[in-house]
């Protein structure tokens, strides 16, 4: 069996990391020949880095990601990220700007990125609601960008996929966007779904989850709230409520129900948006979050209760992309002619091929 030092290493650039759910997927990722490995990294959040370096011990660079020279960074064969979505996304109804706003082109800086480091592949992620931006041109747009870069194009492709079907606890349908590049001759397909009509259940998820120290502390709440989850059912949310009226926020008081996947999980808001345990009439603690994120327990999140939480709901599963990213060394293990496999294998860094 291939000693883990043995392996050849991919190494990462981690854009828009956050607390680094996308990385450590990147990280778990199984092969006997290939591992990745992060050499640089980078977000705007001061508590999001804090956790990132507590967690993976690497000096991720913090600061606005405009304000980065991409050209003054690593060589790498792998650049990872997902580029913000406020913008994108389908929770405020109508009211996304998607291109018309500032953060709905930070996108443009994962495209300098790859251009300028012309990895072997990349993978992005976003959320659902950037398929239906102008009836699909943005998606397009997004596409085209980054098939075109410099001196050599990728193929790109992009998918909607709810990692609950592959073992994450939780429904959360998610854009995956991966392109490789265009002189490896290769074609990535997505992996198979492994849990389709097998979910992984919140009770199974929990299992254990009281002993955890590490992020556990339940929040305290009004007893009017807790009367009011007490009349709420596993899986029920505030229309349960007498006179409670019907709008299309039904993550309101929304409680989790043992035998399903949670609902995706939500970064921020309050209201009754916390997402909330199903025996017990009370919001769920980070730790239960950070369980539906198939984070490991000893993972530890840096900063307020509200910012971990915001940390959670903004991570890429780590469960969810690893599959993604264990598909893409199948891809250049088995697909690869070769000679040009062979290159890979010896390369320093990507420049060489």
């Amino acid at each position: 069996m291939t000693n883990r030092r043995d392996k050849k290493i991919l190494k990462i650039m981690s854009l828009f990391a956050g607390c680094g759910g996308m990385d450590l997927g990147f990280l778990m990722a199984e092969h006997p020949r290939f591992r990745y490995q992060i050499v640089w990294a980078n977000d705007f959040d001061k508590d999001a880095c804090t956790t990132y370096r507590k967690n993976f011990g690497v000096d991720i660079s913090e600061g606005d990601i405009w304000d980065v020279d991409l050209s003054k960074t690593p060589d790498v064969d792998v650049i990872i990220g997902g580029f913000p979505c406020e913008d994108f996304s389908i929770v405020r109804g109508d009211t996304r700007r998607g291109f018309g706003a500032k953060r709905g082109l930070l996108y443009t800086k994962f495209v300098e990125a790859v251009s300028l480091k012309q990895p072997l592949f990349f993978v992005a992620e976003n959320v659902k609601g950037l398929l239906s931006i102008a009836n699909g041109s943005a998606i397009q747009k997004i596409k085209d960008d980054f098939s075109k870069v410099d001196h050599v194009g990728y193929d790109v492709q992009y998918k909607l996929i709810n990692f609950a079907d592959y073992g994450v606890p939780q429904k959360r349908e998610r854009v995956i966007i991966v392109g490789v590049r265009n002189d490896l001759k290769l074609k990535f397909n997505y992996p198979e779904p492994t849990h389709i009509g097998r979910h992984v259940s919140v009770k199974t998820a929990f299992e254990g989850v009281e002993s955890v120290t590490l992020n556990n502390e339940k929040l305290h709440i009004k007893p009017s709230t807790a009367e009011k989850l007490s009349k709420i059912p596993p899986g029920g949310n505030y229309s349960s409520l007498p006179g409670a009226k019907k709008n299309w926020m039904s993550l309101i008081y929304k409680r989790l129900h043992p035998d399903e996947p949670s609902p995706t999980l939500v970064a921020a808001g309050g209201g009754g948006t916390w997402g909330y345990h199903y025996k017990e009439p009370r919001p769920l603690t980070n730790r239960e979050r950070a369980r539906i994120q198939t984070f490991p327990d000893d993972f530890e999140f840096i900063g307020s209760t509200t910012e971990v939480r915001r940390q959670i709901g903004n991570a890429v599963p780590p469960l969810g992309i690893k599959p993604i990213a264990e598909q893409l060394l199948k891809m250049v293990n088995g697909d690869l002619e070769p000679q040009k496999l062979k290159e890979v294998l010896n390369m320093p860094n990507q420049s060489h091929l």
